[in-house]
């Protein structure tokens, strides 16, 4: 019946092998600790005007929670991805029919696609101990990025150091990688990645980028110049428990892992609890929320980690906190729709950066201001940070546009991480050749 209703399905599986899939993958998921995903859809829906976008908005707030926005309602030119478990398919999906709400299956069974995931992994890490070596092109765990960064920093000590700036709230260590060729408190690049745990590949571009810069350094004369004159500060893994939690137990989760005594649901979401418009439109003040802001500015010490650093060091003069899924580069504001005082030299540098990387694989980005691009978004990291006094501040979404959503494959690793490159760089040299 499924099949006959809704295009895209195909054939499907018949009702004896879906419960044997079902049954198979519960007890895989099981032996290995993992939340587990079969059957869970991610459906994308066109809203056709601010009615429907409200009926969808009515969705996040049932109880229990039925779906889980990875592209949330903003307005009606921009799709709108959930992923609804198995359990609501039906519910839901009758909920989007009787109100008029058409959509499409953009993937059909999240855990088909986790499983491959993991195998490949596996299958990464055979070769990686086989032959001492770590693979640019695959995903690791929290525990292999942070070896990797100690073997890495020991390996080009000329140039890139390892900082501690604070522990997360399980108490593990939050690292920064200072790329340097000298001088005291010089003019500074920052650059962040994984503070939404889920988005894998941005981890893995930040760990490709970091060997690009000591590979580049003497070769690249732009890049070259840059660490001639500044630092460039690059934190991995934003959100270290959320991306430990990733691995070990839920591969979707979003936000950090902080409790709070008789609050019944767990984490904030790190990038709605920064100062600038903090707990305004765009966030949400309900704990088990997706984009729950957290108590009050700066409350996560993921969060206050970064703060600290930045307005201790006082001479940040660019920061790039990275993203997925959607292909934009986008700067403040994100709270407000009132455009920035910078507004023209930034609209044409994020344009810069889009033509750059689009040069590299003919990938297409859009590029704009947070709220007129993307969505309302209260709390967020570049909002801060220009309000700070960063004037050079971008939030970029990388691949890919929803086929894949949080769960690229890691064949995309090594052609997205050199697109961003060549938009970061941009960015870099425009911030060296315009001091302020």
């Amino acid at each position: 019946m499924q099949g006959t209703l809704r295009e895209g399905l195909g054939p499907g599986l018949s009702a004896v092998d879906r419960r044997t899939l079902l049954v198979c993958s519960f007890i895989l998921a099981a032996a290995l600790g993992q939340m587990n995903f079969t059957g869970d859809q991610v459906l994308r829906v066109l809203a056709k005007n601010d009615e429907q976008l409200s009926l969808l908005r009515d969705l996040e707030g049932l109880k229990p929670l039925k779906v889980d926005f990875w592209r949330g309602p903003a307005r009606p030119s921009l799709p709108v991805d959930m992923r609804v478990p198995y359990s609501e398919l039906k519910d839901v999906k009758d909920y989007l029919e009787s109100h008029g709400l058409a959509y499409s299956i953009m993937i059909k069974d999240i855990q088909v696609l986790l499983d491959q995931e993991r195998e490949a992994m596996a299958k990464s890490r055979r070769l990686e101990r086989s032959t001492s070596s770590f693979s640019y092109s695959s995903y690791h765990t929290l525990e292999e990025i942070y070896s990797w960064i100690d073997s890495f920093v020991t390996e080009h000590a000329n140039i890139v150091s390892k900082i501690q700036i604070g522990q997360s709230f399980e108490n593990r260590s939050i690292l920064v990688l200072k790329f340097s060729t000298g001088g005291v408190q010089r003019q500074a690049i920052w650059i962040d990645t994984g503070i939404h745990s889920r988005e894998w590949i941005t981890h893995a571009t930040g760990i490709w980028t970091a060997d690009k810069i000591v590979s580049e350094y003497g070769k690249d004369c732009f890049l070259t110049n840059i660490l001639d004159t500044m630092d460039i500060f690059l934190e991995i893994v934003s959100n270290p428990d959320g991306f430990a939690f990733t691995h070990s137990m839920n591969r979707l989760w979003r936000k950090n892992k902080s409790s709070r005594p008789g609050v019944a649901c767990i984490g904030v979401d790190l990038n709605r609890n920064w100062k600038s418009g903090f707990g305004g439109n765009g966030s949400n003040d309900n704990p088990c929320s997706e984009t729950y802001h957290g108590p009050y500015p700066h409350s996560e010490p993921e969060v206050s980690a970064i703060v600290k650093f930045i307005t201790d060091h006082g001479n940040v003069k660019a920061l790039i906190s990275i993203h997925s899924y959607s292909q934009m580069i986008m700067y403040p504001y994100g709270y407000s729709l009132d455009p920035v005082s910078s507004e023209e030299e930034l609209c044409n540098l994020s344009k810069s950066a889009v033509q750059a990387l689009y040069q590299v694989h003919g990938m297409k980005y859009v590029h704009g201001s947070i709220s007129t691009t993307l969505y309302v978004a209260s709390g967020v990291t570049v909002d801060w940070a220009y309000d700070s006094g960063i004037k050079y501040s971008f939030s970029f979404e990388l691949r890919d546009t929803g086929q894949y959503g949080f769960l690229l494959p890691a064949t995309q690793i090594i052609p997205t991480a050199q697109e961003t490159w060549v938009a970061i760089r941009t960015i870099m040299i425009h911030t060296l050749n315009h001091p302020y």
